[in-house]
């Protein structure tokens, strides 16, 4: 394993450490009365306390330092005292352990009690430290220069996302989003609990992948001998139970898509979907949008959210608008009664990309996509979708050629999807085998015939109302993030980029030891200290800024060399 110079440096220091009688990773509990929050909430001069969290600065300064403290609540001062560490004669904790190997990012355990400086800050007095974790790779360090630029911030968003360990310690505010997230969930699950519905599970690894119109991760049981796919969506499962009788039920879900990864979309997600017996696509509209207030005003204390230049109302009711109503307005074109040529034609005509695979739902489904999606700002209910758009979906009771469905739209994207649910056996089997016709022509999202789920419906499922939320794009608009991935703690990533091996000379050792405090230096410096003649600088710098050992910067005229 390559090593950079100053992880190198942290691993001698652990050997020090060890020789010394220290161990960097104990076992034992160490027993917290405090946090930050706590501290900060009933702060009263000369209280005892102990707490324990990560080394984020400190300013050592002789006898004494200044140092920060961080822990899962926040941030708090810590003043570190040679001679209240070290009452006796042997000042080794702080003169050796303390000053020299000790490093921001290492986790400790502070006894000690609280004072306030001249300046008013609230701060722990140490009177006694445990090391509890040495950390061997140094976190990223920003520093804000005299006109408040942040230089070597954690802000790279593929090195975030793919170390959200590193993210969450540096950052502290990206916590706030998964915060948020949480008591999403928690209001939704209380929601649905007080209405008296019922949380269940249902299976992941599924012999059909049913209930959606979307391509499937495949997978194959060895014991079985069988293919089995990974869920693309709960709901057919869900509906059985309304077969075995119970009234409600509603699941959180991970579900997985073969598909596309973009801003709003990522293989793995979260859905929850709720079914309710005896309700319509009426009743579930009037619900959702209660529903979704109701989550507004737990995570945000308000019923207003920021989502980039829009303040989203999320108070109910919403707008009611149906499909056809939506693309005659924003296209002039009257999809009632049209022909799938009629509708590949003018789909064409407007420039959609379109292909021959392609049924009379998916059609009007890219019409409005590309035409009429993005208009929809403040949560509208987009209505009565054509019944080629909808193969799980009743009959509209009153109008022919449509069906009784509706998504939710919300600054151009669907957060919601919600039916009426269709529990005809006969007509549910018409659907499916048209959908398998869209298979055979080559659309490999259309869904497959369930059998079983089909034998269910025969035995008889009560008029029902089932709802979809993406839980990932609902927290998206509810935390101003723009990218699914600042929601996701983990989400998808290319394969990492394998950093290649490089072997240092004897030049670039030199370089690198020179800079090895890890302190910005200036370059003439730099080059003066290290007694290289002209050539071999340039070709041991150039080596080590090619392959990010170091960096150099300028600044007001200067440049600055520094380990990076």
């Amino acid at each position: 394993m390559q090593l950079s110079e100053q992880e190198i440096i942290r691993r001698e220091k652990l050997n020090k450490l060890t020789e010394m009688g220290i161990n960097a990773f104990p076992a034992e509990e160490y027993t917290i009365t405090d946090t930050t929050e706590s501290i900060k909430q009933d702060f009263s001069e000369n209280k005892q306390v102990k707490i324990a969290g990560r080394l984020m600065s400190r300013r050592i300064q002789g006898k004494a330092s200044f140092a920060e403290l961080q822990d899962s609540k926040g941030k708090i001062q810590v003043y570190f005292n040679r001679d209240e560490i070290c009452p006796g004669d042997d000042k080794e904790l702080y003169n050796e352990v303390y000053k020299h190997l000790l490093d921001i990012g290492d986790i400790i355990g502070i006894e000690g009690t609280l004072f306030t400086t001249q300046v008013g800050e609230m701060t722990i007095l140490v009177k006694n430290f445990t090391l509890l974790t040495k950390a061997l790779r140094p976190l990223p360090q920003a520093k804000t220069d005299e006109n408040g630029v942040v230089h070597d911030g954690f802000t790279d968003p593929e090195l975030r996302y793919r170390q959200r360990y590193v993210d969450l310690t540096v950052n502290p505010q990206v916590k706030e989003i998964f915060v948020k997230r949480t008591k999403m969930f928690n209001a939704m699950r209380t929601f649905f609990n007080d209405a008296g519905y019922f949380e269940v599970e249902t299976p992941i690894l599924q012999s059909i992948p049913g209930g959606a119109a979307a391509k499937p991760f495949i997978t194959h049981h060895n014991a079985l001998d069988i293919p089995l796919y990974l869920r693309i969506a709960n709901e057919l499962y869900l509906k059985r139970l309304i077969v075995g009788g119970f009234d409600g039920v509603y699941e959180f879900s991970k579900n997985f898509r073969n598909e596309g990864m973009d801003r709003t979309h990522n293989p793995e997600f979260t859905a929850m979907e709720i079914y309710v017996a005896y309700k319509d696509y009426n009743w579930m509209m009037d619900f959702t949008e209660k529903l979704l207030e109701f989550c507004a005003n737990q995570v945000n204390g308000s019923a207003e959210s920021t989502f980039g230049e829009h303040t989203i109302n999320w108070k109910a009711p919403y707008p009611r608008v149906s499909m056809t109503e939506a693309i005659q307005k924003y296209t002039g074109f009257d999809i009632t009664g049209k022909t799938e040529q009629e509708l590949f034609d003018f789909a064409k005509s407007i420039g959609i990309d379109v292909n021959e695979t392609m049924g009379k739902g998916k059609l009007i489904d890219e019409i409005f996509g590309e035409k009429c999606e993005g208009n929809f700002i403040q949560p509208t209910f987009i209505t009565d979708y054509p019944i080629e758009m909808s193969p799980l979906t009743k009959k509209h009771r009153s109008k022919e050629g449509l069906t009784e469905r509706f998504e939710l739209m919300v600054c151009g994207k669907e957060i919601a999807n919600a039916y009426s649910e269709l529990n005809d056996p006969i007509d549910q089997r018409e659907r499916f085998e048209s959908q398998m016709a869209l298979s055979e022509r080559g659309d490999d999202e259309a869904m497959f015939i369930d059998q079983d789920f089909l034998r269910a419906l025969e035995y008889g499922m009560p008029p029902t109302s089932g709802l979809g939320i993406g839980m990932d794009r609902l927290i998206m608009f509810l935390t101003n993030n723009a990218s699914i991935q600042e929601v996701l703690f983990f989400p998808q990533m290319r394969p990492e980029k394998t950093v290649p091996q490089i072997e240092l000379g004897e030049d670039e050792k030199v370089i690198l030891e020179i800079l090895k405090s890890g302190e910005q230096l200036a370059l003439n410096d730099v080059k003066q200290q290290s007694q290289l003649s002209g050539k071999k600088w340039d070709k041991a710098s150039k080596t080590l800024t090619k392959n990010n050992l170091v960096k150099v910067e300028k600044i007001d005229e200067v440049l600055l060399m520094k380990l990076a």
